[in-house]
């Protein structure tokens, strides 16, 4: 019997130890499982990343020289064309206008009175001859009798003068002449016609003939307006030509919060343009003038255009033409060699930078001053030494002095 009490005792004594050990176990404070990284040195660099296009910097429109046809246009996109050779374009310059009865009616009275004016204008011409001739006799009478003494200097002097004023009044004359001659010849194109056989007869040799296109400059056509057949007024654009080769560079509009810390010169990295790699440009202007746009989100927003010359070499951007949308990268800061640390580690606390160190499973919370940060790493200026570690995205209810243990992907 006391056998059997003394066996319960130890069965009962046992489970209470079990049942105590196992409610501490549960009870015990477990570390806070957290992401972890590393405090290094290396190069930073801040940039003002904005999605951005491609153009031609010397885009040429080439345009109809006359009024006529324009005929078919047999050049394509992407062919190449040299300057003053490669004829893109024909036309056929377009025939004379025919004129209604009262335009003619009033276009033949211009000549009338145009011709009239030439009339008078010679006439006028006529009469400063004779002033000029009855001038220059009087003057020579005059320096003869001055010469013997029996005219006065004075009269000499004006009759000089009066000599003058006649020269002067026959060329204004002879100039009126030229001036009524042009105002005929203008009022008689506006007679031309269809009904005018002379004027067509003079054409006949001409009317027929092409007027060759030839290209403005080397490149290669970039878009052909007016493919077809079709008649065109003068100063209608035909096509586009460019130089994608040497002539590319990259238009992006920023924000003018941004803008203002872009200067020329800045590097330029351009991604997602389409091929391998990264392209490299240099930022060749900003403009100082900021224009109001609307954005997808329907706010209102100022934005600068910046342009930035393309470095890398034709052939490590094959297929990259006009109007192209890349991603461009404008660095604004860098260094070479520095303290840095992920962005993801810092938080605000008591008005600074703060981080949370990891020193022998405990999470110590230590103030850091900062310097400049791109969203992935931040310039450590003060606060952490490289390769130490510190929490990334710390939880919000991780405190100082808190045990802490990398979480694991499994």
């Amino acid at each position: 019997m006391a056998r059997k009490l003394l066996s319960r005792s130890v069965l009962t004594l046992a489970a209470a130890s079990v049942t105590v050990a196992g409610l501490t176990y549960a009870l015990w404070p477990q570390p806070t499982l957290v992401d972890l990284g590393a405090v290094t040195r290396g190069p930073i660099a801040v940039t003002i990343e904005e999605e951005g296009r491609t153009r031609v910097r010397e885009l040429y429109s080439v345009s109809t020289p006359v009024d006529g046809r324009l005929m078919r246009v047999e050049v394509e996109p992407g062919d190449a064309v040299i300057q003053g050779e490669t004829i893109v374009a024909r036309m056929l310059p377009a025939n004379p206008a025919a004129l209604d009865v009262r335009t003619r009616q009033q276009a033949r009275a211009a000549v009338a009175a145009a011709e009239a004016g030439l009339n008078v204008a010679r006439a006028d011409e006529e009469a400063a001859r004779a002033a000029l001739e009855l001038a220059q006799a009087d003057l020579a009478r005059t320096r003869r009798l001055a010469e013997r003494g029996i005219a006065s200097q004075a009269a000499l002097d004006r009759v000089e003068g009066e000599a003058r004023a006649a020269l002067a009044r026959r060329e204004t004359a002879s100039a009126a002449i030229a001036q009524r001659e042009a105002e005929v010849r203008n009022a008689q194109a506006q007679l031309i016609g269809f009904e005018d056989p002379s004027l067509l007869a003079a054409l006949s040799n001409r009317i027929h003939d092409q007027i060759p296109i030839f290209a403005p400059a080397n490149g290669r056509i970039l878009r052909v307006i007016h493919e077809d057949e079709t008649t065109l007024g003068a100063g209608a654009p035909i096509l586009e030509i460019g130089d994608i080769g040497e002539d590319l560079e990259i238009m992006v509009e920023l924000l003018s919060s941004d803008a203002v810390q872009v200067a020329v010169g800045n590097p330029v990295i351009i991604r997602d343009w389409g091929g391998l790699g990264q392209l490299s440009g240099t930022v060749m202007r900003v403009e100082p003038f900021a224009r109001s746009k609307v954005s997808a989100l329907g706010v209102e927003e100022q934005r600068v255009t910046v342009v930035a010359e393309l470095n890398s070499p034709p052939e490590e951007r094959p297929g990259l033409g006009h109007g192209f949308r890349v991603t461009a990268g404008i660095v604004v800061w860098e260094a070479e060699d520095t303290v840095t640390a992920p962005a993801s580690a810092l938080f605000r606390s008591s008005g600074g930078w703060a981080a949370f160190v990891l020193e022998g499973g405990i999470a110590t919370e230590r103030p850091v001053s900062v310097g400049r940060a791109n969203g992935v790493s931040a310039q450590v200026l003060d606060g952490l030494a490289e390769g130490e570690t510190v929490v990334l995205y710390p939880p919000p209810g991780l405190t100082d002095g808190a045990a802490i243990q990398e979480r694991t992907t499994e």
